[in-house]
């Protein structure tokens, strides 16, 4: 990639991350909560790696991947490079991403997630929790955990049923080499995005029950919920995490997220 062209990608970037982040400020107006209160974590599956280290470049460090191939690739070429600007630059410290697994994860490919991502967004079985753990603990890591809820009750999506999100957390917090930090939830696609609100509600609802019951740390509940099409109304009903692709690299040629 020729100079002026990373110069013109640079700003896109930049200018987009802003954007979002603008509308993040006003959605958090709207519902009288602090900006800070939201985690901004780029999903980052349809952009190359030079565009991911123009991301981390802008302050930008929480990166989300859907696929473990994916994200062993990226992670590796990010930290081969850090790496070489600590050697050619003397820069002691660079930004380090702190890598999200978002999408679906399969129990064999558990071992190489863990090798890079630190936070789990879609733990939605016993035995992936128990994989993770055992993978973290020969590591002495301990992962953060959301499990995944199918708040909507569409057979066709993953995750944990509404009903067993109690018991299943008590199975959770036994586990060594993880940390039980919240709830994800992906809703359905719709063109009107007033038309998930209420499922945004009520994972919310769900979190504060948990809080309530002490399956999950006193000091709140995590709530991953929204995305480039819905991210201000999850905000409104109380994300904490909002999982955006689309809205950060538009004009970039990426697939939506």
């Amino acid at each position: 990639m020729g100079k002026t062209a990373t110069k013109s990608i640079q700003r896109k970037v930049q200018d987009n991350i802003q954007r979002v982040r603008e509308r993040i400020a006003q959605a958090c107006s709207r519902a009288n909560r602090d900006p800070a209160s939201v985690r901004l974590v780029a999903v980052t599956k349809s952009v190359d790696v030079e565009v991911i280290r123009i991301v981390l470049d802008s302050g930008l460090v929480d990166l989300g991947e859907s696929r473990v191939q994916q994200l062993a690739q990226r992670a590796a070429m990010i930290a081969e490079t850090q790496k070489r600007r600590r050697m050619l630059d003397g820069q002691r410290e660079v930004v380090a991403p702190i890598w999200h697994m978002i999408g679906h994860l399969q129990r064999n490919k558990v071992r190489a997630a863990v090798q890079w991502a630190t936070v789990f967004h879609s733990v939605d079985s016993l035995r992936l929790a128990e994989e993770i753990s055992g993978e973290a603990g020969k590591r002495n890591q301990v992962a953060d955990v959301l499990l995944q809820v199918n708040v909507a009750g569409e057979k066709s999506k993953q995750g944990i049923a509404v009903g067993a999100i109690e018991v299943f957390c008590e199975q959770i917090r036994a586990l060594a080499g993880m940390r039980l930090i919240g709830l994800m939830g992906m809703m359905p696609l719709v063109d009107d995005a007033e038309e998930v609100r209420p499922l945004f509600r009520r994972l919310r609802e769900i979190a504060e029950d948990l809080v309530t019951q002490e399956c999950v740390s006193s000091e709140g509940c995590e709530l991953s919920m929204g995305m480039s099409n819905d991210f201000e109304i999850a905000i409104e009903e109380g994300a904490t995490m909002v999982r955006v692709g689309t809205a950060l690299f538009e004009g970039l040629s990426m697939a939506k997220t």
